[in-house]
């Protein structure tokens, strides 16, 4: 058997048994081929497209003594080991290889953090909200950090700027040390056990935000698969909008003048515009579109909530 009828046996185990997807993958192939190669020790970038020829020169100069064209029993049933515990556990794939990938860096991750998959870490990337900053934008927040990628992918964007990760869960902050340590940023990375922003005291200029969002109705209707991450990342109460609302009351008052706040919310553009009809916002677009994530000024937050 070669490398890619492994994945295809593989992926069509995952599609039989109806697994979920949405934790770093959004097919069965592809979620086949990241814990295949995974468990084969091969990058996740690795040309499968590539023909038999040319796929096996690029892996021996990898791992000499793997044959992709033959794939031994052994690493064979490694390999199938890893598929059935994704399939019994329903646990997200980087759970069980303890990597996620944003934005092709890599991450640690475990079951204290939720999955990394924030749009926003593509935002960074893009430099999508650069034109709200400014030269003196040098004190980033991430808010809700998790796992602290965003924090790292702030870091590494900005060369000039200093980083907040803040999070209410110590478990969390503890996998976000992890990550941090890994891409050697803890001169320019601090990390701060907060309930929102009362463990906080300064004023920031830029804050990013991926929030516990997901309304009590999408929660009930989550596969099993979200429902393995920590219920305390995902939550917002009836209309997903719980921590958002205190959010706002506590914001201005850390946020200087021209700060910005980049704020993710999902699939409930329509429960946030219900209840925040007076706050003027600028949605910004994403490879999902332009209803997951919004972009606030202090100004429109201090207009909108004026008695």
């Amino acid at each position: 058997m070669d490398l890619n009828q492994l994945i295809t046996i593989s992926a069509d185990q995952l599609v039989q048994a109806k697994v979920a997807f949405g934790h770093g993958t959004l097919t069965a192939q592809d979620e086949a081929a990241w814990l295949i190669l995974w468990q084969l020790k091969l990058p996740l970038d690795l040309d499968l497209t590539e023909d038999a020829a040319r796929l096996q020169a690029q892996v021996l100069a990898l791992q000499p003594s793997l044959d992709v064209t033959n794939i031994s029993k052994a690493q064979i049933e490694a390999c199938q080991r890893l598929i059935a515990q994704r399939i019994e556990t329903r646990k997200p794939a980087a759970y069980l290889t303890h990597e996620a990938w944003l934005q092709g860096i890599p991450f640690y991750v475990d079951e204290r953090s939720i999955v990394p998959r924030s749009f926003i870490a593509e935002l960074i990337a893009e430099g999508a909200f650069d034109g709200w900053l400014s030269e003196t934008s040098h004190a980033f927040l991430d808010l809700c950090t998790g796992n602290g990628s965003l924090a790292v992918l702030c870091a590494m964007a900005y060369p000039e700027i200093q980083v907040t990760g803040a999070d209410i869960s110590t478990d969390a902050l503890a996998v976000a040390k992890i990550n941090v340590e890994k891409h050697l940023l803890t001169n320019r990375i601090q990390l701060v056990e907060s309930d929102g922003l009362k463990g906080l005291s300064q004023q920031f200029d830029c804050i990013i935000c991926n929030p516990p969002y997901v309304c009590e109705a999408s929660m009930q209707a989550l596969p099993d698969e979200y429902k393995a991450e920590p219920l305390l990342a995902l939550a917002g109460g009836p209309d997903g909008m719980d921590f958002v609302r205190q959010l706002f009351i506590d914001l201005p008052a850390r946020m200087n003048d021209k700060a910005i706040l980049v704020l993710e919310i999902g699939n409930e553009r329509e429960h946030f515009e219900n209840a925040f009809p007076r706050l003027e916002a600028v949605w910004l677009d994403t490879s999902a579109g332009e209803d997951q994530v919004l972009l606030v000024t202090k100004e429109a937050l201090v207009q909108a909530f004026k008695a």
